[in-house]
């Protein structure tokens, strides 16, 4: 079964977005996702819908952040993807009358909801800023250890769609 991975992917972008020095282009942030730009656009509408995000067309547009990272959590960029599921169990429905499979789906279920809401208040507990500054640490502890690869103090989106 495929991961979505829409949530790794749109934390992605933002954070290239927030390095960033001018806006965005759909097009390079959907190259940076490995997906198409018109992909791209439609995650990125719940964003500017949840105001987190603004568009500008014509020369020089593109996306932008439109508020502070500190106020943006993993949670709400993932109300603002949809809340698409977290966990995926598949569970036996084909003999709704049979006792182990209620109980089994019961289980299960249980136990999904309680990792859903786990995962929930970690997001709510993570913001853009505290994403940022881990990636800060990284890149300083990669340049201290004498790597050569990207060793500009920003990693690049063009390092994406090159």
């Amino acid at each position: 079964m495929k991961q979505n991975s829409q949530l790794s992917d749109i934390l992605h972008v933002l954070l290239h977005m927030a390095e960033g020095e001018s806006p965005a282009t759909s097009e390079a942030l959907a190259a940076a996702m490995q997906t198409n730009p018109v992909v791209l656009r439609r995650l990125m509408g719940g964003l500017r819908d949840a105001g987190f995000v603004v568009s500008a067309k014509g020369h020089g547009g593109g996306w932008v952040l439109s508020c502070d990272m500190d106020r943006i959590t993993l949670g709400d960029v993932y109300q603002a993807l949809g809340a698409p599921p977290l966990v995926s169990l598949g569970f036996r429905e084909d003999r709704p009358t049979c006792l182990v499979a209620q109980a089994v789906n019961d289980a299960l279920a249980g136990a999904a909801q309680e990792a859903e809401a786990l995962l929930l208040k970690r997001f709510g507990a993570v913001t853009l800023a505290t994403l940022s500054a881990d990636f800060h640490r990284r890149m300083a502890q990669h340049k201290a250890s004498g790597h050569t690869s990207h060793t500009s103090h920003h990693h690049h989106l063009k390092e994406h769609t090159a």
